[in-house]
């Protein structure tokens, strides 16, 4: 009788074990899906900004050191990306989300430039991939949140600490960075004023 007892208990011990595994592993994988997104959106804005650089420099004598700040903090922004670290992406792209923004503001000064063709459809696209860069951001830290209070909590730490489960890294920003302006405003302001 204690033997079938026990062995009952093992046996929804184990399958109480299966059902915490499965679980932490659903969420460890939609955090991985939102960086991945998150990479993707990363790696859009990545490939416009040469293109924006170009187009500026076709149409407006700017300074020099705004276009070389933006091509330079690209190139940070692409090796934090190769680092996989989301603290350190988070920085580097808010850096470039301000260099952007300075690049535009500057662009103001260039009816010319404003009215481009080409200037108005990247500015665009740069739009969107702000939004969706900032949908996937918003995605990734919930799955990330769901993830880190599941291995904080009883009776799932149990199982996730282990069975090798650690907390992920949300996607965020210093304090000083948080200031800086954020481009989707800076383009729709943009993009509201070449339409009036």
């Amino acid at each position: 009788m204690i033997e079938g007892l026990l062995l009952v208990l093992l046996v929804a011990l184990l399958i109480w074990g299966i059902v915490i595994f499965n679980r932490l592993v659903r969420v460890r994988n939609l955090v991985r899906n939102g960086f991945a997104d998150i990479d993707v959106q990363l790696q859009r804005r990545h490939d416009l900004v040469p293109q924006l650089v170009t187009a500026v420099r076709a149409y407006a004598n700017f300074e020099r050191r705004v276009l070389e700040d933006v091509t330079a903090l690209r190139s940070r922004a692409q090796t934090a990306e190769q680092s996989g670290e989301a603290r350190a992406m988070a920085g580097a792209e808010v850096a470039l989300a301000a260099a952007l923004g300075r690049l535009l503001v500057l662009a103001e000064d260039y009816p010319a430039l404003r009215a481009s063709e080409n200037f108005q459809q990247l500015t665009t696209q740069l739009v969107e991939t702000e939004d969706l860069l900032s949908h996937a951001r918003r995605f990734y830290n919930g799955a990330v949140r769901e993830l880190n209070t599941r291995i904080q909590q009883f009776p799932d730490l149990l199982i996730a600490r282990p069975l090798g489960f650690s907390e992920a890294s949300y996607f965020s920003a210093d304090i000083e960075t948080r200031a800086t302006p954020q481009v989707a405003e800076l383009l729709q302001r943009h993009s509201r004023e070449t339409a009036a």
